[in-house]
């Protein structure tokens, strides 16, 4: 959720074309080739960083139940930057023919967005009856249909061809491959970096709502402590992970540009929003009461 997920599928290799010390385990969930210790700490980081983002939301939905001023205190389009780059993410793992369990994690996203999202017009609706929370309800609805019908459409498409030299996936990110960029890798990248611009655009509304109001009441700072954890270790992740044997460093480095860009400007920005928790942690609640966007 702060850092973009698009895995490629493998063609016919099998893990007999791994290096000798290699992970079964890791071969059978994520059809990864761990060659060594980096590469095993790079997929247990990785692991751990999804948990950090699928858990991140709790925090807010539990905070929004105590305090029910979410609409006061989030960023409409913090939530719609939000939920764009997880869109994106979904959109990749169709179109880079993800294994199930990172078509799945990326469902979970977009559908916990989507709560998010219903809660912040409960609440916004609640205190001001609006004519347009019936459309609004239904088109969430529907998102929320074909979100979770997404997976049972889901079609295998034909099976690659035989490669002479086996190549490994890299834990939430885009294939490294040598130059140039294959037709697969480039929409990779394309939609790698639009989802990392979502998610960079998406903090700067939340930013500027917690200066003006002054406060950060009713905003569970896990729910950005726990994003920051995760980018940081898919960041490490990435950069602890081997890069195949006919390429070299600055060549990967190239193809995970946007997720490694995008994960770090959403932990620096972050960074800036766990400031002002600090700078505005003994603010009077009385500036919950604040309109949240211009009507």
């Amino acid at each position: 959720m702060g850092a973009a997920m698009v895995w490629k599928k493998l063609g016919s290799g099998n893990f007999s074309d791994c290096p000798n010390g290699s992970r079964r385990w890791i071969w059978d969930v994520f059809g990864e080739c761990a060659q060594d210790g980096w590469d095993e700490a790079s997929v247990g980081l990785g692991l751990i960083s999804i948990v950090c983002f699928a858990a991140s939301t709790f925090p807010q939905y539990i905070k929004a139940c105590r305090t029910g001023n979410m609409d006061q205190a989030l960023s409409l389009w913090f939530l719609l930057g939000w939920i764009g780059g997880d869109s994106c993410n979904l959109i990749g793992s169709f179109l880079a023919d993800q294994l199930p369990l990172q078509t799945y994690t990326a469902v979970y996203y977009v559908l916990a967005d989507l709560v998010m999202l219903s809660l912040y017009f409960h609440y916004k609706f609640k205190k001001r009856p609006s004519l347009l929370s019936t459309p609004i309800n239904s088109v969430l609805l529907f998102i929320l249909g074909l979100a979770c019908a997404a997976p049972l459409l889901r079609t295998t498409g034909p099976v690659a061809a035989q490669r002479e030299v086996f190549r490994g996936r890299t834990l939430l990110s885009v294939e490294p491959g040598s130059k140039p960029f294959t037709q697969q890798e480039i929409v990779g990248f394309v939609i790698g970096s639009v989802s990392s611009v979502l998610y960079l655009l998406s903090r700067l509304p939340q930013i500027r709502t917690n200066f003006l109001r002054k406060s950060t009441q009713g905003v569970s700072y896990s729910l950005f402590a726990l994003v920051m954890l995760g980018n940081t270790l898919y960041g490490l992740s990435v950069l602890l992970k081997n890069p195949e044997v006919s390429e070299d460093e600055g060549s990967y480095l190239l193809h995970h540009l946007p997720w490694l860009v995008g994960s770090l400007g959403v932990l620096l920005l972050d960074t800036v929003i766990s400031i002002q928790f600090l700078i505005y942690r003994d603010t009077a609640t009385s500036s919950e009461r604040q309109p949240l966007l211009p009507s």
